[in-house]
């Protein structure tokens, strides 16, 4: 007897990994339903979801995943070369953004201190310009922005990024 898979197009579209992520954010999601977006599709006759599944029980945890080569990978049936490589490269973007710190451009630690920083960076400009500096809960700058700039008679907004 033949099992058969559920292709993604034959699952209830409330139930889809990419409609539930759109619907209910990627925290509401399993890994393997997340695993299953990076892969798109799976082998003949078999879906994304059931690949992921497959891929997940064939390394004993996520720590396995995350050092399997793509050798390793691609020992799992479904997964070929291209699918081998975009799960290292994921993998490794995951690692890079896990190391990733907000820059900081200083800290605030008097309204006085600031304005004396401020007058400084501002001294030689020739019109009115207001900047916004937005802090982090320990008062450090971690964006600093020139929300208009403009003179006596009027004012010229700058686009907000």
């Amino acid at each position: 007897m033949r099992l058969t898979h559920n292709l993604i197009k034959e699952m209830p579209k409330l139930s889809r990994p990419r409609e539930r992520l759109e619907n209910d954010g990627e925290k509401a999601l399993s890994t393997h339903e997340l695993l299953a977006i990076l892969l798109r599709t799976g082998p003949k006759d078999s879906s994304a979801v059931d690949l992921s599944m497959s891929l997940l029980a064939s390394f004993e945890d996520l720590y396995y995943l995350k050092t399997a080569s793509l050798e390793e990978l691609m020992c799992v049936n479904g997964i070929g070369r291209t699918k081998a490589i975009e799960i290292r490269a994921a993998i490794e973007l995951g690692s890079r953004i896990a190391l990733a710190t907000q820059e900081k451009k200083g800290q605030v630690t008097s309204s006085h201190t600031i304005g004396k920083r401020l007058i400084k960076e501002m001294k030689d400009l020739q019109q009115e310009h207001v900047i916004t500096l937005f802090l982090n809960t320990k008062n450090e700058i971690i964006k600093k922005e020139t929300t208009f700039v403009g003179g006596l008679s009027q004012s010229v907004g700058v686009p907000i990024t």
